[in-house]
């Protein structure tokens, strides 16, 4: 049992003994140390109804839960109407030795037997990589880590878009451009090189008619490969397009399961439609409307309005391939759980698509999860693949990489370890951007501060870690090694510090992450944590032959650092050795 379950049967136990009768208990950390470990305001919510004042409620609950022995537990405090609790010594250091002994400590069980896919990237073929592929990417990464840690078997999954008008656009400029200077450059250079045409053609649509009924054509053309030339170039761009993707997630540190790819679905999902449109037995959702079948969603909720399945040219749009993919996701596995991470652009025509599936299909419907994220924001504002000068998310990327490798340049490192180091650092410091804040808020991306070694980044937590490792080595050579061997006289000595009264909390930080599907907890919990211990460092001589207490406190520097590695490892963040 854990301590927040054992304090909250005590409470429980506490409050019947006074005939008070109570379903739910409010108890939360303190956001003081000082004040305890865990506090309640039970005595608040009940004062009121029984008539009492809260402050001699509270004293009165706190002296019945002083009766019960409990060796978890220091001492209780009424103050201010609260209740609250400071954990023993005992607790302490037996939570410590947990975390080192228990090779599966913070993981819990509430997805235990069930098979979640997450759909997450999703970039499309002939575009660029751009920054919203970048934060799906890290938070669905997160995501499948996080669930797989709570019992889940995770099935990673990214949805491309090798079809629609974006590939006529590209495909267009390429007929323009003509083909690229070095057409045996490597991948990621020649997938600048389409996105540039890809540009070009999306700027002609938009201002040149006849370059727009091109377009138009050549969009026909790559649904229906009628077009040898068309065939060609579509088929090199994908190709090479794809590849460009494959070093990035190589980088980034995902491997998917399934690609799934709007070319494949785009049939199932006009199957769909016209069948439903045909079917006289059922009720008819889709209806024809100039020239276009569409889903009049308003009927079914005021919130919604109609969008277009198929389009007068007869092609099927996107939300046509959402039912597509969402058919051929459960054909391919049984699954308990759809999660589908897009950027919130994307919410308002997903609630349309999942309206048409809970008519169709209430059964799968009931097991999808729409996760949206906000919009990382420069100085210059929003950003879009179809201007110029654009900061697409691969640039970030190598950006980020760049400049800690410039800041490592001078350590004592081999060429190939700068190299990693800067790769796995350069990584984190745009992930943990992304992850240290919910899902559905917008972010102000700033570079230097998120490449920094000090300070809210995900360098600093590597850094932390890195530290720990770093001591535990030098206690090795001088043979301190990590010991609970505490004697009566010794326990008066140990350093008891913030940092132990942190490090138990891992489990339930994992648990309402997962529950939540929120990775920001674990995020700003292990930023609470590197504090904690970097403060103890400042403070502490850690390795000293002549203190007794110097095997505890490698102990504890060795718990911190596995919560820390996994903790990094929950939100897709590498964990060097040494920095």
């Amino acid at each position: 049992m854990d301590i927040k379950t054992k304090l909250e049967n005590l409470i429980r136990e506490a409050l019947s003994k006074l005939d008070i009768e109570v379903k739910d208990i409010s108890l939360e950390h303190p956001a003081d140390l000082k004040m305890g470990d865990f506090s309640t305001n039970i005595a608040m919510s009940f004062a009121k109804k029984m008539g009492a004042n809260p402050k001699e409620l509270a004293e009165k609950i706190a002296e019945v839960l002083r009766q019960a022995q409990d060796d978890s537990l220091e001492r209780i405090e009424a103050k201010n109407g609260f209740i609250n609790f400071y954990l023993s010594q005992d607790f302490f250091v037996n939570s410590v030795k947990e975390i080192l002994e228990n090779k599966d400590f913070g993981k819990n069980n509430i997805f235990s037997g069930k098979k979640i896919m997450v759909e997450y990237t999703d970039p499309n073929p002939f575009k660029p990589f751009h920054i919203g592929h970048l934060m799906s990417n890290a938070i669905g990464e997160s995501i499948s880590r996080i669930v797989e840690f709570s019992g889940a078997k995770t099935i990673r999954a990214n949805y491309q878009g090798d079809v629609g008008p974006h590939v006529a656009k590209a495909i267009f400029g390429m007929f323009k451009a003509g083909p690229p200077a070095d057409e045996s450059a490597p991948a990621s250079v020649l997938a600048q090189y389409i996105g540039e045409c890809y540009s070009d053609g999306s700027n002609a649509y938009d201002t040149d008619e006849e370059a727009k009924k091109e377009i138009n054509e050549i969009n026909k053309k790559v649904y229906d490969r009628s077009d040898e030339g068309v065939n060609q170039v579509y088929d090199w761009g994908r190709r090479v397009t794809l590849e460009a993707f494959e070093e990035l997630y190589k980088m980034l540190g995902t491997n998917f399961n399934y690609y799934f790819f709007e070319s494949i679905v785009a049939p199932i999902g006009l199957k769909i439609v016209n069948e439903k449109l045909k079917d006289k037995k059922s009720e008819n959702i889709f209806e024809k409307s100039d020239g276009a079948i569409v889903f009049h969603a308003e009927k079914y909720d005021p919130k919604l309005h109609t969008r277009v399945f198929i389009n007068s040219q007869g092609l099927p749009t996107y939300e046509t391939k959402e039912l597509g993919l969402t058919e051929m996701k459960f054909e391919k596995e049984k699954l308990d759980m759809s999660v589908v991470i897009t950027a919130n652009e994307q919410e308002e025509y997903m609630k349309v698509v999942t309206k048409a599936l809970e008519i169709m299909n209430p059964e799968i419907a009931s097991k999808m999860k729409h996760i949206v994220h906000g919009m990382m924001r420069l100085a210059s504002g929003k950003m879009s693949s179809r201007k110029g000068n654009v900061i697409t998310g691969e640039s970030l990327l190598l950006e980020s990489c760049e400049q800690i490798l410039e800041k490592i340049k001078d350590r004592d490192l081999t060429e190939e370890e700068k190299k990693q180091i800067s790769n796995d650092v350069g990584v984190s410091a745009l992930k943990y951007s992304i992850l240290k804040q919910n899902i559905g808020g917008n972010i102000i991306y700033d570079f230097e501060k998120s490449i920094s070694f000090e300070g809210d980044s995900g360098p600093y937590l590597q850094y932390s870690y890195a530290r720990a490792r770093s001591i535990i080595e030098k206690a090795k050579i001088e043979n301190i090694l990590p010991s609970f061997l505490l004697n009566n006289e010794n326990t008066d000595m140990l350093p008891l510090g913030d940092i132990e009264k942190l490090l138990y909390r891992f489990p339930e930080v994992v648990f309402r992450s997962a529950e939540e599907f929120e990775p920001h907890y674990i995020a700003n919990y292990l930023i609470d944590i590197a504090r904690a211990f970097n403060t103890y460092y400042g403070n502490t001589k850690i390795i000293d032959k002549d203190d007794l207490m110097s095997p505890y406190k490698i102990a504890l520097t060795l718990a911190f650092s596995n919560i820390m590695k996994n903790g990094l490892y929950l939100l897709g963040i590498k964990a060097p050795e040494k920095m």
